[in-house]
């Protein structure tokens, strides 16, 4: 069949639109959300639709807090959701925040507390109101110290189907190893489980002990860290980052679970990594239980910024829209 010249050319540039929006969208990836220190973000939908992300301790908040309206452009609040700490703590350190809402609408802050007994502990505080940014006010105890395996760090709140509420987070224990990489690279290697605790309604009572359900080994170097966790079409990910946050090695990977308790299988997938989408030491991510978008840090000159992204999970699989 004879092609007409106009029509061999329709068809030649349909075909370069064609291409040019497939490149694009393969060239989405993840994009810059807040361009200031916003280390190891997570965040939450409030009831108004706004989305709320919080970031450890800098740009001179103990908890900082951002919002967005569409998840894609964010502003960075002038509020302290933190205005007062617990009496076991100092003032010195608040770490990887994580806030989830109760079943009576007010909501429970975590995070990593600098303890008065020299190691870091999970605190836990509880909203004034039904404000996601806060103001929070601590409790008087610390969730989790475990101060003789090197502490507790990096918590994250989830909730299963049956209403049981949990939080997962890491046994600090390269803080106690013999030094190198991030204090553990030198052998005899510690331990840094990523621990479930089932808590109680209100979010924050311990029931029960702790279980264990993820550690290092010699492919993560010298630690796993950043846990979060949530569930999707009957599987639960367990996402958590690998080797140490100043190290070009840090990147974010997954586990899967058929059980809240494991046993979580490694997948090896390192869902980002350095040089991916021009990323240096990407991290501490957190995926919404909605299982389609995450934030995760990076290091963009001295600062660890904040990036969002849309993501897309596909029977065991994690991967960037």
């Amino acid at each position: 069949m004879r092609v007409s010249s106009f029509s061999l050319a329709l068809s030649i540039s349909l075909n370069q639109v064609a291409l040019a929006s497939l490149a694009a969208k393969r060239a989405k990836g993840p994009w810059l959300a807040l361009d200031t220190d916003f280390p190891d973000p997570s965040f939450i939908k409030g009831e108004d639709g706004t989305w709320y992300a919080f970031g450890t301790n800098s740009n001179g908040k103990r908890v900082q807090v951002a919002t967005s309206p569409d998840f894609v452009s964010w502003t960075l609040l002038d509020k302290e959701a933190l205005p007062t700490f617990a009496e076991w703590e100092t003032d010195v350190y608040h770490w990887a925040p994580d806030v989830i809402q109760r079943d009576d609408g007010r909501y429970v802050l975590y995070y990593s507390g600098d303890s008065k007994q020299s190691r870091l502990c999970i605190g836990s505080a509880v909203s004034a109101g039904i404000d996601p940014s806060g103001p929070y006010v601590p409790n008087p105890q610390p969730l989790s110290c475990r101060k003789d395996q090197g502490g507790s760090i990096d918590p994250s709140g989830f909730l299963d189907t049956d209403g049981s509420r949990y939080v997962v987070f890491k046994v600090d224990g390269n803080s106690i190893g013999h030094g190198g990489d991030c204090n553990n690279g030198v052998a005899p290697l510690q331990p840094t489980p990523i621990m479930l605790q089932k808590v109680a309604a209100d979010g924050f009572t311990p029931v029960g002990e702790a279980v264990q359900i993820l550690d290092r080994d010699d492919s993560d170097g010298p630690l796993v860290e950043a846990p979060n966790l949530i569930l999707h079409d009957g599987t639960y990910f367990l996402f958590y980052s690998t080797h140490c946050f100043t190290d070009r090695e840090y990147d974010i990977r997954y586990a899967t679970a058929s059980s809240v308790t494991g046993p979580y299988t490694k997948t090896g997938v390192q869902l980002v990594k350095t040089g991916d989408y021009n990323l240096t030491s990407p991290g501490g991510g957190t995926v919404c239980p909605c299982g389609d978008r995450m934030l995760f840090h990076g290091f963009c000159g001295g600062k660890r910024c904040t990036y969002a992204a849309d993501i897309l999970i596909s029977g065991t699989s994690v991967n960037f829209v």
